[in-house]
């Protein structure tokens, strides 16, 4: 038996020889009533060849495998879907121009952070310590790459070297995959998903810079990763896809190759799991961010340093926002990587009353033993505005009816705030965002203009809710 929305796993033993990771196709069709699912399945490895499936009704689902391979081909079977266990809400979908929700129709606010390569490392008690990090945390959701950088010599990548020598720079089989690579990365990613976690896996990024050769492959070998990465990974419910990261900043492909690998990722996913690709420095001008209207992405994946913006990016596209990148709190020498916890704060506030949300990440290098930072390896978090992160998703959850406004940086005495016409009257709380306190404002339930006290304090929000 299998859960809604869990994994199916059917293992089968094929060829060997030659190259199977490009020789033999293997799939299986599954089917519940007269619903058909036609599911990619891949090769792992010493003669193993398997195909995951996610099931979304409950009742009897029976396949048949379909092969270029004899003894892979017709092999047929049968299984039961029972009901999801409880937080088990299947896998996250757009639910409206600005909002998200799980499958079963609960509501998904999306509070992510950034740890780039957190799995690479093989190191077993930086990726446990990381892991109960984010149990601890407000994070439901964590941006993480597929492909290595340059500055990284990971013990195991997705490729294997050429012949028998280990990789190097510029020496790996792109015709070929690393089966060991892909389990350890895709465990790491079950383990997020059993937190309530998803994994928004970044396919490709600009940072190799020729070292390893992953960012100025073929479109054939690109599209032979996307292929491989979706068979393996698709069937977990947590998985979103970024089909790149600061997409504009690699120079060996074009907007052209990016919408004909996100059309591929849409393709290929039976699950039709969320996608969006992100920009770098595209971003003064939102033409030129990513024209989001593409019918391969589900929402707009941002980076922008002002999430005041984020009206205009909506007005514009009916697609929900999520600002993956507006700068992370720490300490390094660069823009992006020093703001204080109050700014970042002050972005998330500024972003989420506006209709959209913001993404979390820190560099703290110095406080952690390894001198790594959490956006890159994750391990612990240091900076102040994780706590105050925590208390904003609670309003949010707490609150799925209330309006927000935020009043941001400015000390005034007080301020005019119009209240909606219909649904009223409101009650009415003042929000010490920072502070992390809740004040209901006295006299009776309110309509029309308003003056809200501050006392010229700084980072207060209203809340407004339905009397």
């Amino acid at each position: 038996m299998t859960e809604r929305w869990d994994v199916f796993e059917l293992t089968l033993t094929g060829p060997a020889t030659e190259n199977p990771y490009r020789d033999v196709e293997f799939a299986a069709d599954f089917r519940h009533g007269h619903r058909v699912v036609p599911v990619t399945g891949f090769y792992d490895g010493d003669g193993t060849y398997t195909v995951r499936f996610m099931p979304d009704r409950q009742g009897p689902w029976t396949y048949t495998t379909r092969s270029t391979a004899s003894e892979l081909d017709g092999v047929r079977g049968e299984f039961v879907c029972v009901p999801p266990d409880r937080g088990n809400h299947g896998p996250v979908r757009v639910a409206g121009p600005r909002t998200f929700a799980y499958a079963d129709g609960t509501p998904s606010h999306p509070f992510g952070t950034t740890c780039y390569h957190w799995t690479h490392y093989e190191d077993e008690e930086l990726e446990e310590r990381t892991l109960g990090t984010l149990a601890q945390s407000p994070f439901n959701k964590v941006r993480m790459c597929l492909l290595p950088t340059r500055a990284m010599n990971p013990p195991r990548l997705p490729y294997p070297g050429i012949g028998e020598r280990s990789p190097a720079p510029r020496e790996l089989d792109t015709t070929r995959f690393d089966p060991e690579f892909f389990r350890r990365f895709e465990r790491r990613v079950r383990d997020l998903r059993d937190l309530g976690i998803e994994a928004d896996i970044v396919l490709f990024h600009p940072y190799d810079e020729g070292h390893w050769g992953v960012d100025d492959m073929s479109r054939e070998d690109d599209l032979a990763l996307v292929r491989y990465a979706v068979a393996r990974l698709a069937s977990l419910r947590n998985v979103w896809w970024s089909i790149a990261n600061e997409y504009d900043f690699n120079k060996a492909k074009t907007v052209d190759d990016w919408n004909h690998i996100g059309r591929q990722v849409q393709r290929a996913d039976p699950y039709q799991h969320l996608r969006s690709i992100h920009n770098g420095t595209r971003m003064y001008e939102y033409e030129r961010i990513y024209d989001f209207r593409t019918p391969w992405t589900t929402h707009q994946s941002i980076q922008h340093w002002d999430a005041a913006l984020a009206p205009e990016w909506l007005d514009r596209v009916p697609k929900p926002v999520v600002i993956d990148e507006i700068g992370y709190e720490g300490i390094l020498g660069r823009r992006w990587g020093n703001l204080t916890g109050q700014a970042l704060l002050r972005q998330f506030w500024h972003g989420m009353a506006a209709g959209a949300y913001v993404g979390h990440g820190e560099c703290y290098p110095e406080q952690d033993p390894e001198g790594t930072a959490w956006v890159s390896r994750g391990g612990r978090l240091h900076g102040e505005v994780t706590p105050r992160l925590a208390f904003l998703r609670t309003l949010w959850e707490q609150s799925p009816d209330a309006v927000f406004s935020y009043f941001g940086d400015r000390r005034h005495r007080h301020r005019e705030v119009t209240l909606p016409e219909a649904g009223g009257p409101w009650r009415l709380d003042l929000i010490d965002t920072w502070n992390m306190t809740v004040t209901p404002l006295p006299g009776p339930p309110r309509t029309g203009r308003v003056r809200i006290p501050l006392d010229h304090r700084p980072d207060m929000a209203l809340r407004i809710r339905k009397a």
